[in-house]
C-alpha cells in the first residue's frame, strides 16, 4: 500500500499531548490539511485505533509551526483541534497547553536558534493573534526536559516552561464582553460570555444542580447536564458573534463554584463535549479574568482587588495558578497580561504515515 511520510515531533505540552509539524511538510489547502490530520490521528473511532490519537480531546491536538515573517516574532503557531469520534478538525481555537511545547519543538526543529542557559521564544498564536513569550531551559545549548517543576494533571516533574501571554482580550470577538453585558440570562441560566485567550460561556455550578466538585467522569456520565448545557452554549456562540455551528468547539463552557481547598474558586471546564480532565491554559486565563470582572457570574470568588494577582483555580486533578496583571476602571476591567508556568516533554520524533489516497507528495510517498 502506498503511503505518504510526514516528519513530526510528538510532545506533551502541559496537560495535553499532540503532534508538532513544520508548515512546509503539510499541504497548504485547508480542506486537504484537515483530511491529513484526521487520518494521522485516527479520527472516527473512540480509541483512534488507526492513528496516533489517544481517544480523548487532550490527545488529539496538532501544532503547525513556521518561521514568522514579523520582525518581533520568532515562530507562528497554528493550532488544530482534531475530533476523536468524528472526522472533523476545528481551526478556530488555540491551545495553551500545547503552546507549552511550541518553544521546545521550534528549537528542536531548528526554527529558533538555541541559546546557552535559557532561550526566549517569541510566539504568535495564528488562530487568535495572541502574542506569547516562552522561556525554555536550554543548558549547554540543548532543550532540557527533566527538572523539579510539577503541574497538576501530569505525573512526575520536569523542567519549567514560563509562558507570558499578551494581547489576549477579545482575540476572537474583539471585546472582553462581546455581548456588552457582564451577566445575562440564557434559557433560565445566568451566564457570562467572555473572551480572554479563549471565548467562554461561564455559569454557576449550583444553577445546574451541581456542587462544582464532581469528577470529570461523573460529569461525563451526567447526560442531563450536557442536554441542558449545549443549547445554552450554542446560543452564547450566536450572541458572541462567533458563528452558528453545532460542530465548533468555541465557545467553550465552564461552571464555577466556591473553592473546596486553598484555591480561590473551583471550575469544571468542558471541551465542550467532555469535561476536561484538568483545565486548559487558555480556559484558566479566561476564568481568572471572569472572576476579576465586576458583575460577572464569578464576581466575588476572588478576593484580589489590586494588580498583579495570582488567581488559583481548582480543577478535577488539582489546581492551576494564573498571574494576572490588570487595572479596574469602575465597572470595567483592563487586562494587560497573564502568566503561567507549564512543562513539556519530547516523547518521539520521526515520520508518521497517512494513506496516499488522502494526500500524496512526490518527495514523501513511499512503498509500505
Amino acid at each position: 500500500m502506498r503511503q505518504t511520510a510526514i516528519p513530526f515531533h510528538f510532545l506533551r505540552g502541559g496537560s495535553s499531548r499532540g503532534a508538532y509539524f513544520h508548515r512546509d511538510d503539510l499541504p497548504a489547502q485547508r480542506h486537504v490539511l484537515a483530511k491529513v490530520l484526521t487520518a494521522a490521528f485516527g479520527s472516527g473511532h473512540m480509541l483512534n485505533i488507526d492513528g496516533i490519537g489517544g481517544g480523548a480531546s487532550v490527545t488529539t491536538k496538532a501544532a503547525i509551526l513556521s518561521p514568522s515573517a514579523e520582525p518581533d516574532i520568532d515562530v507562528d503557531y497554528f493550532f488544530a483541534q482534531v475530533s476523536v469520534e468524528e472526522r472533523l478538525v476545528d481551526f478556530k481555537p488555540t491551545c495553551g497547553n500545547i503552546l507549552a511545547g511550541v518553544g521546545p519543538a521550534a528549537i528542536e526543529m531548528g526554527i529558533v536558534p538555541v541559546a546557552d542557559g535559557e532561550t526566549r521564544v517569541r510566539i504568535r498564536a495564528v488562530n487568535t493573534g495572541a502574542r506569547v513569550d516562552a522561556v525554555v531551559q536550554t543548558p549547554c545549548g540543548a532543550v532540557r526536559y527533566d527538572g523539579d517543576t510539577s503541574i497538576d494533571g501530569v505525573p512526575g516533574t520536569a523542567a519549567p516552561v514560563r509562558l507570558h501571554f499578551m494581547n489576549i482580550v477579545g482575540d476572537i470577538t474583539g471585546a472582553l464582553l462581546p455581548t456588552g453585558q457582564a451577566r445575562e440570562e440564557i434559557d433560565g441560566i445566568e451566564v457570562t460570555c467572555i473572551d480572554v485567550a479563549m471565548p467562554l460561556c461561564v455559569a454557576r455550578a449550583e444553577d445546574f444542580g451541581l456542587t462544582g466538585r464532581e469528577t470529570a467522569e461523573e460529569l461525563d456520565a451526567n447526560h442531563a447536564f450536557y442536554e441542558r448545557m449545549e443549547p445554552i452554549r450554542l446560543e452564547a456562540e450566536r450572541r458572541m458573534g462567533i458563528g452558528d455551528s453545532p460542530t465548533s468547539v468555541t465557545p467553550k463552557f465552564a461552571v464555577v463554584s466556591a473553592a473546596a481547598g486553598e484555591g480561590d474558586f473551583t471550575a469544571r471546564y468542558f471541551t465542550p463535549f467532555h469535561c476536561h480532565p484538568s483545565l486548559a491554559v487558555t480556559g484558566a486565563q479566561c476564568l481568572a479574568a471572569c472572576a476579576l470582572t465586576p458583575g460577572s457570574v464569578a464576581d466575588g470568588l476572588v478576593a484580589a482587588e489590586s494588580s498583579p494577582a495570582d488567581v488559583v483555580i481548582e480543577h478535577p486533578m488539582g489546581a492551576i495558578s494564573v498571574h494576572m496583571e490588570f487595572k479596574r476602571r469602575g465597572s470595567s476591567l483592563d487586562i494587560h497580561s497573564a502568566g503561567l508556568v507549564r512543562t513539556a516533554r519530547l516523547i518521539a520524533r520521526g515520520e508518521l504515515f497517512v494513506p496516499g489516497s488522502v494526500w500524496s507528495s512526490s518527495y514523501q510517498a513511499i512503498k509500505k
